[in-house]
């Protein structure tokens, strides 16, 4: 089910039934195709009532679930049924409950509209203990709110697993973040997740880089149909193509200080593809180390006096021969006529990995010899100019671009890739043959 499907009202619900309205996990129990178990429930909520951006990975290997959605796209949400399964699942869990202060985390996190305690029916609701501060299940299970205002408080205690909500509205949010984690120590495998409309910050960019972070995002269209009418479009019609509506209504993270690259450029950006291109460039940004890292891969085209971005193909953890491959896929679907590959990261190694891949296209190696920053500003200028499109929406390589040019934040690989690609077919000169000098 993709991010925009509407969740189905399970039949024998009444009209006021919602994906957000009390009772909904209760039903799911009392119908007549009850689950035998809570695995069984979580299936049934991801076929049934869960937009996509709210099911939690299904890679095993994830520590960090990082959802960044617009304002209204169902973050708080998906927390509270991550937290309530997981501890309904299994008795005696314990969990930490940390929001910007403690108010937000009662009257959002556990007693909001869509909160923990919203999702079951009276009778069946975990209950809230004031003057300890936790919400207890009748397993045993217990959740404990805390403030990000105070980091200390997390010293001590330890959990099963964590919910972080509104990450970028705290104040320290690394002095939190670390503390928290200290404290995740429980059994194997303790799990952290992370709800947040984003802003650029240093701390979101790095817990976007760490390894085992799993990143989700959603738009706030794609929950239209639990938002009052009218909303979106109002909103939409004050701030469409800023900065504001790219962070709060569609979950980017928008440029920092310093940035080369500006959202209303991106934005201004979109278009469609041309029927022919002149020339088609798979350009490769390769990793820096034989597994783990990613290996940026963009294909980009060129007709006239403008580039227009294909296609992001970006992969992550393969070995040389698996993004190798996966560059000789993107050349031969989009036709390619020469692959470029940064050669600082390998040198020879690129060029002898892409041709034994049976790489369809020619292989050139290109080499850095200026800053990341650097060698971007020419290609920001042609995003400033309007000479290049984006052919469809690339919001991992935009945050990415976004980002160059700040302090902080993942390693730019789809970002690099973009500018070789851009700048090979825009900026660099070509021989066009004998010229005559005129005396």
């Amino acid at each position: 089910m993709d991010a925009t499907t509407t969740p189905r009202k399970p039949s024998g619900c009444d009209a006021n039934w919602s994906p957000t309205a009390t009772g909904w996990i209760s039903y799911l129990r009392k119908s007549a195709q009850k689950p035998q178990n809570e695995l069984e429930l979580r299936r049934h909520c991801r076929e049934s009532l869960l937009h996509r951006h709210q099911i939690e990975p299904q890679d095993d290997d994830w520590r960090t679930w990082l959802l960044l959605g617009g304002r209204g796209s169902g973050k708080t949400f998906a927390g509270a049924v991550w937290v309530d399964l997981a501890a309904r699942n299994n008795a005696g869990m314990r969990l930490a409950l940390v929001g910007p202060a403690l108010h937000d985390v009662r009257e959002v996190m556990v007693e909001g509209a869509s909160g923990i305690k919203a999702l079951a029916e009276p009778g069946d609701r975990p209950r809230w203990e004031a003057g300890r501060r936790r919400l207890l299940w009748e397993n045993g299970s217990a959740a404990y709110a805390f403030s990000a205002e105070d980091p200390d408080s997390l010293r001590g205690p330890q959990f099963h697993a964590a919910w972080a909500d509104e990450f970028c509205a705290w104040r320290r949010p690394e002095a939190v973040l670390s503390n928290l984690r200290f404290g995740l120590r429980l059994e194997s495998g303790p799990r952290l997740a992370v709800t947040t409309t984003p802003r650029p910050i240093p701390a979101l960019r790095r817990l976007l880089a760490e390894a085992g972070t799993v990143t989700d995002r959603a738009e706030t269209a794609a929950n239209a149909t639990n938002l009052s009418p009218g909303f979106l479009d109002h909103l939409n019609d004050l701030y469409g193509g800023t900065r504001l509506a790219a962070q709060e209504l569609e979950g980017l993270v928008v440029e920092g200080e310093g940035a080369l690259f500006k959202i209303e450029d991106l934005k201004r950006a979109r278009g469609a593809r041309p029927a022919e291109l002149e020339r088609v460039i798979v350009a490769v940004d390769p990793p820096a180390s034989a597994h783990g890292d990613a290996c940026g891969i963009v294909v980009v085209g060129r007709k006239g006096r403008q580039a227009f971005v294909l296609a992001d193909r970006t992969v992550r953890g393969l070995s040389p021969g698996g993004w190798a491959a996966a560059v000789g896929k993107a050349a031969r679907e989009f036709g390619a006529h020469e692959v470029a590959a940064e050669a600082n990261q390998g040198g020879d190694m690129v060029r002898n990995v892409l041709n034994q891949s049976e790489c369809p296209a020619p292989v050139i190696l290109v080499h850095a010899s200026r800053s990341k920053a650097a060698r971007a500003e020419p290609v920001a200028l042609l995003y400033e100019q309007g000479r290049v499109v984006h052919c469809d929406d690339f919001p991992a390589l935009e945050e990415e671009m976004l980002t160059l040019g700040c302090e902080g934040g993942p390693s730019p690989d789809r970002a690099d890739a973009l500018v070789w690609g851009v700048s090979r077919l825009m900026l660099e000169k070509r021989s066009e043959g004998p010229r005559i000098r005129r005396l």
